[in-house]
């Protein structure tokens, strides 16, 4: 009554009446369903096996643990990085668990909670190309770096290469390809992207920077605003944390080196 009596008041001053949204938490437990939103391309992330169509990684395992805190049933929401704000501020999942590296750009349209993750990047080229030999051969005039749009290495790249050609590409694999076919000299990456490009092609080669180039923490993703929902989160990265899981899980995966514990 309350509440229809305050949304009159606001209509016939000509006001737009400003309608407080549920907490992701209240529709969680309404639809006793936990949605995730995850880059299923991710190795040791989020990835999904091709032939058993099996998903694994360390973001897999949290999230699982996540639903088992909130005992709900979990459900996972294919996403990627360039669909990432869309998918999370139109509601299509409660939370993005996939390493979200946490940039300027996105903390305008996105709330994260503390990193679980840290990686710095890396660069991928092929066995055969004689222009890259090391870190240093990479921002040279001729050579041709290739990223993904959308992700983080599009505006470091932009921002750091003074004389490589910088070529941003629409997907993931459209980068691998234009680097296998020669069209690119490397692609930018991070160290889990990179180990997936190790174990499953037979070209792959992994160019690591001497000192650190530039690190970016990883953290989860929610719409802004659900302050419920975001202290919820915190309390369970942080609880994972300081009971060791994360660690343990981190392990599993090979991960270990990236996890950020404080």
């Amino acid at each position: 009554m309350l509440h229809a009596l305050l949304l009159a008041t606001a209509l016939l001053l000509g006001q737009t009446p400003a309608i407080a949204q549920d907490s992701a938490l209240d529709q969680i437990k309404a639809s006793q369903t936990l949605r995730v939103c995850i880059w299923p391309d991710y190795f040791g992330i989020s990835y999904r096996d091709p032939k058993t169509r099996q998903l694994s990684g360390i973001d897999i395992d949290m999230a699982k643990a996540l639903a088992h805190k909130l005992d709900v049933s979990l459900e996972f929401v294919d996403s990627s990085f360039a669909r990432l704000i869309a998918d999370v501020t139109e509601n299509r999942c409660a939370v993005a668990m996939f390493a979200i590296g946490i940039t300027p750009l996105r903390q305008q349209k996105l709330r994260f909670t503390q990193p679980h993750l840290a990686s710095d990047i890396y660069a991928i080229t092929t066995l055969s190309n004689r222009r890259i030999k090391s870190w240093q051969d990479i921002d040279k005039a001729g050579a041709i770096v290739a990223v993904a749009k959308g992700t983080l290495h599009e505006p470091v790249m932009q921002e750091k290469l003074k004389a490589a050609t910088l070529k941003i590409l629409e997907t993931p694999h459209a980068r691998e390809q234009e680097v296998e076919s020669g069209r690119a000299d490397v692609f930018m990456t991070d160290f889990p992207y990179s180990q997936r490009m190790l174990k499953t092609t037979d070209w792959a080669r992994l160019i690591s920077p001497k000192t650190t180039y530039h690190i970016t923490p990883y953290a989860y993703a929610i719409r802004p605003g659900d302050e419920r929902w975001h202290g919820y989160l915190e309390q369970f990265v942080a609880g994972q944390k300081r009971n060791g899981e994360l660690r343990n899980i981190a392990q599993r995966h090979g991960l270990l080196p990236l996890v950020v514990l404080d």
